[in-house]
């Protein structure tokens, strides 16, 4: 009997050992992610937020996130916020310049999100990911907008890259290479490019922002950068205000005659290989008429980007 429960307590460890090493971690990693749902704004986001958070579960992401111009942090949103909290696993959140119209703070919304700061990281299977705040001040304060990553937040995004040898991919509401993006945006792009020559090895792969409401992505040495577009709409601005719902979402939601909103939501569903794959997995809408174009619209610098679709594409890094 002796022997039997010793050739028992074996197998059990044996066993226990085997499945330890079955449940290694994966070399891919599967987010969801959207942008710009500006739920101010638009009289559908409840919706279009639903239509994220189902296609999400559907296809069994490990996270979700949202890069900015969410809603503002205020009661009347608490609905908004429980569908996003309502997916059934990692969820993230990234500040938007919008996030803080009306007199709104860093705080508020980090309240409101039950989010501890601003700017942190976390590990999802084999990548490291890192979330910015763009929205520093400077001293004297910029004009409009804050769009600024800080000294405070740059020493600590230096320290974090260092202690990880994951590759990196980062997430920021304000582009890091367009010009309507951060203020440094050249400065954080060579911190990221010195590391990745430290490394000898591409570190830092991928970042993500929203804010511009475009479709274009680009490779800058080494690293690739993807603007995504808003879930909603284009801002096209008084200039091109057309009314295309009827009376009682016009006088509930006054901004919207100055958008050219999306038909359907859009959003992406982006898979990484830690071996080396980028794919994104994006969405295509229609105008909802008149268009950017019937409208005799045009912004310079912008051509071809300014559509309803976020782009499919494979990359490597």
């Amino acid at each position: 009997m002796r022997l039997i429960a010793r050739l028992l307590i074996l197998f059990l460890l044996f066993f226990s050992f085997s499945c330890t090493q079955d449940k290694k971690e994966p070399d891919t990693v599967i987010f969801a992610v959207c942008s710009d749902v500006h739920k101010d704004i638009m009289h559908d986001a409840n919706k279009r937020l639903q239509a994220f958070i189902d296609t999400a579960t559907k296809e069994k992401v490990d996270f979700i996130i949202q890069l900015g111009d969410f809603c503002l942090p205020t009661p009347r949103n608490q609905n908004f916020l429980s569908i996003f909290n309502s997916f059934n696993g990692s969820k993230y959140h990234v500040l938007g310049n919008h996030d803080l119209d009306s007199g709104y703070t860093k705080a508020d919304n980090l309240k409101f999100w039950n989010q501890q700061k601003s700017y942190y990281s976390f590990n999802k299977n084999k990548i490291h990911f890192i979330v910015l705040d763009g929205n520093d001040t400077t001293s004297p304060p910029q004009k409009g907008y804050a769009h600024f990553i800080g000294k405070e937040q740059i020493k600590w995004l230096k320290d974090d890259i260092k202690n990880t040898s994951s590759p990196i991919v980062i997430f920021s509401h304000q582009s890091l290479f367009d010009p309507f993006g951060t203020e440094n945006d050249s400065l954080i792009r060579q911190i990221f490019e010195e590391e990745n020559r430290k490394a000898n090895k591409k570190k830092i792969i991928a970042c993500f922002n929203g804010h511009t409401h475009v479709d274009y992505y680009k490779q800058i040495n080494g690293i690739w950068y993807f603007e995504l577009n808003s879930m909603s709409y284009y801002w096209l601005g008084k200039a091109y205000e057309h009314l295309r719902y009827n009376t009682v979402i016009n006088q509930k939601h006054p901004s919207i005659k100055y958008t050219a909103p999306y038909k359907d939501p859009i959003f992406a569903i982006v898979s990484i290989d830690a071996n080396g794959i980028i794919s994104i997995k994006g969405q295509k809408s229609e105008w909802v008429k008149p268009s950017p174009k019937e409208l005799n619209f045009s912004r310079t610098g912008y051509e071809g980007m300014v559509k309803p679709e976020i782009s499919s594409i494979t990359v490597k890094f």
